[in-house]
């Protein structure tokens, strides 16, 4: 391959040969143990499996325009329970290979050598930057699912970047610093893709799911986390490669931004959405025909009726059945109350409805 870039960088000129020597220059530093490895030869099959995806996410949805939406009920089952089966995987033997070498959480350098649990490490690390390409499904499933309101620049920027990102941590950094945040990520999903699995078999799982909402907590606190270890390591002199601190610190803290945006949009935002309140407190306000409750009414254990035209009428639950007649008098008419809630009828002389003594209502 050095042969080839530099008969086609000596054929082009300087400038594209100064980009070959610096390509080649890094791709010097990289970790020896990986280079025959699945897709560890060079970052171009990674680039393009990347544009092939955002190639579906951009014309998916068009091809799916005129079809029906795929039922894909329990493939969804299993791709969500092997994923975290993968993730468990993943999570416990790094943890269980940096226990037996004593890693050090705050600041570790990546060992080169051929230690069984270094090898070990470096091929988990690859399990997972491969497991990022295996995500893409989550996008391809919400696509044939017709489910389009998904494909927000969060997803596709998240699934998109992790692969690309993790190439590089696999490539050059498959150990040491850059071990902790991949094994709480592998713990943070296999508590995401259990929830989506479960959520997957139905409604009558899906209603005992409580803890949706708590995932992306989880996922921020996973962020902030991976942030603070990440400026310790540069502010305390961490010899961990310097440049992929500074690169982690920056794409953590992307994520802090995109996953509160989220969380306030999602869960923040509709709660504060509260129906406006009337002058009195405890009237309902009617809007395009239907009466809405309020909560203070609701708390009291108050109902409302609804009428044609959309005015509610509150009754005291004080009034004994055998006394709810109420005679009204409206316009001196006889008290029959039409669809709209006016009243109609023959008066008389005294203005009573038909003679009726009207009676006092009681509250």
């Amino acid at each position: 391959m050095d042969i080839g870039f530099r008969t086609i960088s000596s054929s082009l000129g300087y400038p594209v040969a100064r980009l070959v020597d610096l390509y080649q220059w890094i791709m010097n530093l990289s970790d020896p143990r990986v280079n025959d490895w699945l897709l560890m030869s060079s970052p171009w099959p990674t680039l393009a499996l990347v544009f092939s995806y955002l190639y579906i996410v951009k014309n998916g949805p068009v091809w799916m325009s005129s079809r029906k939406p795929f039922q894909l009920r329990w493939i969804l089952v299993f791709y969500n329970l092997a994923i975290t089966y993968l993730n468990g995987w993943m999570a416990f033997e790094l943890l269980y290979c940096a226990t037996k070498r004593q890693y050090n959480f705050m600041c570790q350098l990546v060992d080169r050598s051929n230690n069984e649990y270094e090898v070990r490490i470096a091929k988990a690390i690859w399990w997972y930057y491969f497991s990022k390409c295996l995500e893409f499904c989550d996008t391809f499933f919400f696509i044939l699912r017709k489910k389009q309101n998904q494909l927000t620049f969060l997803h596709i920027y998240h699934h998109s970047t992790m692969f690309a990102f993790w190439w590089v941590g696999a490539k050059f950094v498959p150990g040491g610093c850059a071990l902790t945040g991949a094994m709480v990520n592998c713990f943070v999903h296999v508590i995401m893709y259990s929830y989506y699995g479960l959520a997957a078999i139905g409604p009558n799982v899906r209603k005992f799911l409580w803890w949706k909402k708590y995932l992306t907590i989880i996922q921020l606190i996973q962020f902030t986390v991976g942030v603070v270890l990440g400026l310790n390591a540069i502010i305390t002199g961490c010899q961990f490669t310097r440049w992929m601190q500074y690169v982690f610190v920056g794409y953590a803290f992307s994520f802090i931004i995109l996953f509160s945006n989220f969380y306030n949009q999602a869960y923040i935002v509709p709660d504060k959405v509260m129906p406006a309140p009337t002058r009195d407190g405890d009237k309902t306000k009617s809007l395009n025909g239907k009466s809405k409750s309020s909560s203070q009414n609701k708390s009291n254990g108050q109902h409302l009726n609804d009428h044609g035209n959309g005015v509610s009428q509150k009754m005291s639950t004080s009034i004994n059945a055998a006394h709810s007649t109420i005679n009204q008098r409206i316009n001196g008419t006889n008290g029959q109350m039409t669809k709209n809630g006016q009243a109609k009828g023959n008066t008389t002389p005294n203005g009573y409805k038909n003679g009726v003594v009207r009676h006092s209502k009681r509250e």
